[in-house]
């Protein structure tokens, strides 16, 4: 069961993308092959100032993402890089069971957006 916060994520459009004017993209996994998370950013002078998502329309997914697009947007980069997947589901609430690959599909589309390997422009 997803907490009443999760829920808030699921049920509506916050931060769904993609996001007109973005800087940075990543992705986990590849969209459209199965389970995925997809981010853009719009990052300035190294702070997230704006980010959203898609994914498969599971709710464990869209809480997952919502939820970090609402963590990341107004914080530096370097902060934002520090979020690792058991913070995530801790402010998620928790996921159902066999679910908590979500908050780490999320976590890694947002490292591939700022990234270890730099950002991808778009």
């Amino acid at each position: 069961m997803l907490s009443e916060f999760a829920i808030r994520f699921v049920s509506g459009p916050l931060n769904r993308g993609p996001l007109v004017g973005a800087t940075h993209y990543g992705h986990s996994d590849q969209p459209g092959e199965g389970p995925y998370v997809q981010i853009w950013l719009i990052v300035e002078e190294g702070v997230i100032r704006a980010a959203a998502f898609k994914s498969p329309c599971c709710p464990s997914s869209s809480a997952s993402a919502g939820v970090l697009c609402a963590l990341v947007t107004g914080r530096n980069v370097e902060k934002a890089l520090l979020l690792e997947p058991a913070d995530l589901l801790a402010v998620v609430g928790g996921l159902p069971e066999g679910k908590g690959h979500y908050v780490d599909r999320s976590i890694r589309a947002l490292s591939a957006a700022l990234g270890e390997r730099g950002p991808v422009l778009i």
